[in-house]
């Protein structure tokens, strides 16, 4: 029998930080949009900067969990 720990899977990890992760997409999403009103461009709405993190989540999920993922197998050595 392996000493090593199971550790979670990436698909496991990535619905536990979905929630997190499209949180803070809609919140920078949300900033760009004041930002851009430089340049005349119009804000989105709070609502629908959350509407539109929900796609935008899915690949910065992934990415998140490989991250957290690594550093889980760095940690156990």
């Amino acid at each position: 029998m392996s000493d090593k720990p199971v550790q979670p899977s990436l698909l496991k990890l990535g619905l536990y930080l979905y929630v997190f992760v499209m949180a803070a997409v809609a919140v920078n999403l949300f900033m760009l949009s004041l930002a851009w009103q430089r340049i005349g461009l119009p804000a989105l709405s709070p609502a629908m900067s959350v509407l539109i993190s929900l796609p935008l989540a899915i690949p910065v999920t992934w990415l998140a969990a490989r991250w957290v993922r690594r550093l889980m197998d760095e940690a156990d050595g």
